[in-house]
């Protein structure tokens, strides 16, 4: 019986028994020990080691509490279970992979003015001295936001409601997830193309996704619980849903039965006309309405906003008190803040003068290449292409450094296909290299043709 190969250092932290037990676990799991080898007694461990025998009886009893060790009455101690199964030699860890360190062109991220800075420095000042709640706050937000955001609703959407009516969400999909929980069985109807996050989220909780065309009138809701839409600006295509459409929508659902989830991710970013109103301001009882910070503050700071039709807003209230659903204190308290201070309104303001500039530049190098689906607007637009053509510029922006979305990711049964260009996450001068890249690829394809690439059929 060999002595340990245990080593005790007296200037650690760590107690000197709880060091001899982590390591004889250590030498268990890794084999080294196997079942039902013996171990030196405590009296002679303590000698190798030039401890107290007090110090190895106590890590001793710690490993045979857990069962790594058991005493036998007058034969000693002996290791009581064996180590893990070998598996396979562990794998080095492979190099980041290139495209998540791509420069991102995606639909998502916003452009913030970094010259705005002070104020979100002044509103987490503000928040590290406000004392938080004792205990769980109001599960649907803290009413002073919950006051702001009903004024912005009423004064930028046209959407009149009451604070009582709005609950804070961590972002759009828990506002989704939310919804989903309160309203009947059944499937739920989604654009298509459209938010690859909201498709993910209802199928996540069991319910079918139906697909329904992005680009012309929905048709009937029959036998749907509900329909997400982006009609405000339908993401990706871009698209705005026009008034007699929305009329016949909000009809079908009443006929239907059905909940028109209405997600209004970046309606405030028109540069072309003043902002389309809500869906929900037209009805309310029939309209669950979605909004979220990502666009306007932050992808970060992860909080939204729902307001539910009224006949679901008890039960999902009641849900979230049973279940802690509710945003984190600390961004809460920030957002009041830079609303109360216009931070939000100069914010946007700024990035729409941005977007206003930005979007005519991608406009005019992709146009001789590619079909614009929708007008532009917000901080991205999307342009049709064979899907062979938009794969060929894509991977040219990726071996140049650039992340391009392709339009067929959005697309589950339509059939679209192109490349959809954000341009709200990038610097200048980074869109001005992106776009050169791929008008150079887009060029060189349609010179290998003998001729200028040819749109992609809609739908």
């Amino acid at each position: 019986m060999a002595t340990l190969p245990v080593r005790l250092d007296r200037s650690a932290p760590t107690p000197l028994p709880a060091q001899l037990a982590a390591q004889i676990r250590a030498l268990i799991m890794s084999g080294a020990l196997g079942r039902r080898d013996r171990v030196p007694s405590s009296r002679a461990l303590a000698a190798d080691l030039g401890v107290s025998r007090a110090v190895t009886e106590q890590g001793y009893e710690q490993l045979v509490a857990e069962g790594w060790l058991e005493t036998r009455r007058g034969a000693g101690t002996f290791v009581a279970s064996g180590g893990l199964p070998a598996g396979p030699a562990p794998r080095r860890r492979a190099a980041p992979d290139r495209e998540r360190r791509l420069i991102s062109l995606d639909a998502g991220t916003p452009w913030i003015d970094p010259g705005l800075g002070a104020g979100w420095r002044r509103a987490w000042r503000e928040v590290s001295t406000t004392p938080p709640p004792r205990g769980y706050d109001d599960p649907r937000g803290l009413p002073e936001l919950r006051a702001a955001l009903a004024e912005r609703l009423g004064r930028t959407r046209g959407l009149v409601v009451d604070p009582d009516e709005v609950v804070v969400t961590t972002g759009t999909g828990d506002g989704l997830r939310q919804l989903l929980r309160v309203l009947p069985a059944g499937a739920i109807g989604v654009e298509d193309p459209g938010y690859r996050s909201a498709v993910r989220t209802i199928l996540d909780t069991g319910r079918e996704v139906v697909d329904l065309p992005a680009a012309q009138a929905l048709p009937s809701l029959a036998g749907l619980a509900g329909t997400y839409v982006t009609p405000a600006h339908q993401h990706p295509l871009g698209r705005v849903m026009p008034a007699a459409e929305r009329l016949d929508l909000l009809a079908a659902a009443r006929s239907a039965g059905a909940v028109v989830i209405e997600d209004d991710y970046d309606s405030e970013f028109r540069y072309d006309v003043a902002p389309v109103p809500a869906l929900a301001s037209l009805d309310r009882d029939r309209v669950a309405y979605l909004g979220t910070a990502a666009k306007s503050v932050s992808p970060s700071l992860r909080l939204g906003w729902l307001v539910a039709p009224p006949a679901l807003q008890e039960e999902l209230n009641e849900r979230r008190v049973l279940t802690h659903d509710g945003a984190s204190w600390p961004a809460q308290r920030a957002l009041v803040t830079l609303l109360r201070d216009g931070w939000v309104d100069r914010v946007v303001r700024a990035a729409r003068r941005t977007y206003a500039e930005r979007a005519p530049r991608v406009a005019a190098a992709m146009s001789p290449y590619a079909e614009l689906a929708g007008p532009l607007a917000g901080m991205y637009s999307t342009w049709l292409l064979p899907e062979d053509q938009a794969r060929a510029a894509r991977a040219a922006a990726s071996a140049a450094g650039f992340g391009v979305n392709l339009l067929s990711d959005y697309a589950r049964s339509s059939g679209h296909t192109g490349l959809v260009i954000g341009f709200g996450g990038v610097t200048d001068a980074e869109l001005d290299e992106a776009l050169g890249v791929l008008t150079r690829a887009l060029a060189a394809g349609a010179a290998g043709r003998g001729g200028p690439a040819r749109p992609a059929p809609r739908g």
